[in-house]
């Protein structure tokens, strides 16, 4: 969905594409894994997507998926232990709230245990033999849920316009909270590796023992 360090946390301004004209928010669970593939724990994930470039072709996925503050995921990771573990992302109920400054209001949901494919297939198919990660990943776990409601001319759907606030909840996992923006009026991702290693040499802390 996004390079490393890419996504906007809650607060932050999501963006879509300037030149889409139908998209709309994917709320989603967002499993965080170690770099043996273990799941160590989860979050809440908007994964922005643009109806009008992904429905065209498969080969438009990145145009469609990978713009800037495209990827959301917060507010908080949970950590797995004796009180939440992957039977509780299986029966996740994760739910999405729009509010246009228009005074338009969309309100949906997810059911996690409605998917078709288990949580833990889907890590397994996302590292392995065959795909790495030595820092860990987050893995989006995808959506049930789909818009219906119109938004302006009857048969047109629903899109985002400038301004909609997108609120994705579960009660074990809080509240994801974004505003909604053009990727190129979106405040623009710079903090990448190189600055991360910066920052912690800066701080002194490369030498430290992890």
């Amino acid at each position: 969905k996004a390079p490393v360090l890419a996504s906007v946390g809650w607060g932050a301004e999501v963006g879509v594409h300037p030149n889409s004209a139908w998209n709309n928010p994917e709320p989603e669970v967002v499993l965080v894994c170690d770099p043996d593939g273990r799941t160590v724990g989860a979050a809440l994930g908007n994964d922005v997507n643009l109806r009008d470039v992904e429905g065209r072709s498969a080969l438009l996925l990145g145009k469609a998926k990978d713009n800037n503050a495209s990827a959301a995921i917060g507010p908080f990771i949970r950590l797995f232990d004796g009180g939440f573990g992957m039977d509780d992302v299986r029966r996740a109920e994760v739910r999405l709230e729009v509010i246009g400054a228009d005074g338009f209001v969309m309100d949906g949901s997810s059911n996690m245990a409605l998917i078709s494919r288990d949580p833990e297939e889907l890590v397994r198919q996302a590292a392995g033999a065959n795909h790495q990660y030595p820092d860990g990943f987050a893995l989006y776990l995808g959506t049930m849920f789909a818009p219906v409601d119109d938004r302006g001319a009857p048969g047109l759907g629903f899109t985002h316009k400038v301004g909609d606030r997108v609120r994705v909840s579960s009660p074990k996992l809080g509240v994801l909270e974004n505003i909604v923006t053009t990727s190129d009026k979106a405040p623009p991702w710079g903090f990448g590796v190189s600055a991360l290693m910066r920052n912690l040499a800066q701080r002194g802390l490369l030498g430290a023992s992890v």
